[in-house]
């Protein structure tokens, strides 16, 4: 097992769970058939149009590359899986890969690593093609305080290993040449984005933004990649027979996805009375937020907290409560929350994991909870 992830372990219990999940193999082909659905509306022209109206102008840019490591999230209903959101930069995939080889699945943690890296390469050779990839960088603001800051060496010591220099960076740390982002003194290629500013537009980011923008540098994920498929607002249109109607969706996709994705709208401050008394009805969730920040369960909510969503521009989500399973913990045994993560790159799973966890959202602070392996009965 590889070393630091060993470390990782010790450090962070509450990281990863001794626990395995499974799920039925209807469960795994609904969630396949929903990402597909899902990709195949986001290619059209029509969606494009509609929600990079309003998206920020860096992300109207077109971009060659697709985007690594989207996270597609689900929990599991009596009626199948149901998708909570989608992420374009999911973290926890490299240690999820990690964490089949300590569930005794060794070779299939290595074809997970092996996935990657060609992923990664294929990202290149769609901006690139056959120009030789050199050097990534890994980047994320002050990476070494980030909560999953172990995957980011995890990546350089997996890049290294195939043959391309790494190295993790804070944006901060690059310089621009004309059309080219250095990181000490060197041209960087690629960049693994990990940033939460979405859209570049911190000052700190202004050198990979102004270089990415001139086509300098391969970013993935890529803004828009964000606006296309993370802002959680395009669940509204994903959950709107209307809307997929107008948008030209065929009637067997609209079909699966309306199934799947649930239902979703805006928070407007005129329909509050309204929201108020069906707060037990749905989550709230700003619309441009990540990591269940400032994400609350309208059963769970205060007056005073309901103002600030009404003005905050939140979307409101049907509630699917998260299926539960108990595991072995040190004094017996405890039920836990679950959700499950498709670690997703063109329109393919590439890996299964989940999260369990109590309380509202996942915490990765509850004892026995953590990341779990998936496995596909």
């Amino acid at each position: 097992m590889n070393r630091v992830f060993a470390q990782l372990q010790q450090a962070q219990p509450a990281l990863f769970s001794a626990a395995d999940v499974r799920i039925s193999a209807a469960d795994h082909r609904s969630m396949e058939e929903l990402i597909r659905a899902i990709e195949s509306v986001v290619a059209t022209p029509a969606f494009q149009q509609t929600v990079l109206a309003g998206a920020p102008e860096l992300a109207r840019q077109p971009v060659a590359a697709h985007g690594v490591f989207f996270g597609y999230d689900f929990h599991l209903s009596a009626d199948g899986p149901r998708l909570i959101e989608i992420n374009t930069n999911a973290g926890g995939g490299l240690l999820n890969a990690y964490l089949l080889a300590a569930h005794g699945r060794e070779d299939e943690g290595a074809r997970r690593l092996a996935d990657f890296v060609a992923m990664f390469r294929e990202e290149w050779r769609l901006a690139r093609g056959d120009q030789p990839l050199t050097r990534i960088a890994i980047v994320d603001e002050q990476p070494a305080g980030q909560f999953l800051a172990p995957e980011f060496e995890l990546f350089r010591q997996l890049f290294e290993a195939n043959g391309i220099a790494a190295v993790v960076a804070d944006p901060g740390e690059f310089t621009r040449d004309g059309d080219r982002l250095l990181h000490a003194g060197q041209p960087v290629d690629l960049v693994y984005n990990r940033l939460t500013d979405f859209s570049l537009d911190a000052a700190v980011n202004a050198d990979l933004r102004a270089v990415f923008a001139a086509g300098g540098v391969v970013l993935t994920p890529h803004p828009r990649a964000h606006a296309l498929y993370a802002d959680k607002r395009n669940l509204m249109l994903l959950s709107d027979e209307a809307a997929l109607v107008e948008l030209g969706v065929p009637e067997a996709t609209r079909q699966i996805l309306l199934k799947g994705v649930p239902r979703t709208v805006a928070v407007r401050a005129e329909d509050g009375e309204r929201f108020w008394s069906e707060r037990k009805r749905w989550f709230f969730k700003p619309a441009a937020g990540f990591g269940s920040r400032a994400a609350y369960r309208g059963d769970k909510l205060t007056k005073r907290v309901f103002e600030e969503i009404l003005h905050g521009g939140y979307i409101a989500q049907e509630i699917v409560p998260p299926s539960e399973q108990a595991i072995p913990v040190s004094d017996g045994e405890q039920t836990m929350k679950l959700d499950l993560r498709c670690y997703v790159y063109a329109a393919s799973i590439q890996l299964l994991a989940a999260r369990l966890y109590q309380g509202q959202t996942t915490n990765f602070r509850t004892p026995g909870g953590g990341f779990a392996p998936v496995f596909v009965d």
